[in-house]
């Protein structure tokens, strides 16, 4: 289950924002899922208040976004968000396509308080 491994670095990359902003802690960790990222929501969200229990974030919680699929289609230069996974232009039905947006996870937001 490599969610624990992205929910480490995860905790590791707040920390270290929490440290150099001089906050004593972490009340909100807001994250952005692409549904082709390999990553399963439900398994991070479990990893997480596992991961959680030391340091500043001990108290935050985790909100995730999900992320559709964006194609951008080379043929007839549209972008389209896809409701399945698929690489086919929904315009024009295109194979020659390319995903600008779904196969990322991305830290979007960091809640830090001080004393």
């Amino acid at each position: 289950m490599h969610e624990y491994s992205i929910v480490g670095a995860l905790l590791e990359q707040c920390e270290q924002y929490a440290s150099d902003n001089n906050a004593t802690r972490i009340s909100e960790v807001v994250i952005k899922i692409g549904v082709l990222s390999g990553v399963e929501p439900a398994l991070l969200a479990t990893a997480f208040d596992t991961f959680k229990l030391e340091g500043r974030a001990k108290e935050a919680v985790l909100t995730i976004e999900h992320q559709a699929i964006v194609l951008s289609c080379q043929q007839c230069n549209t972008t389209s968000e896809v409701a399945e996974r698929t690489v086919i232009c929904p315009q024009c039905h295109s194979f020659d396509t390319r995903i600008v947006a779904g196969e990322e996870m991305l830290l979007m937001q960091l809640a830090l308080e001080s004393d």
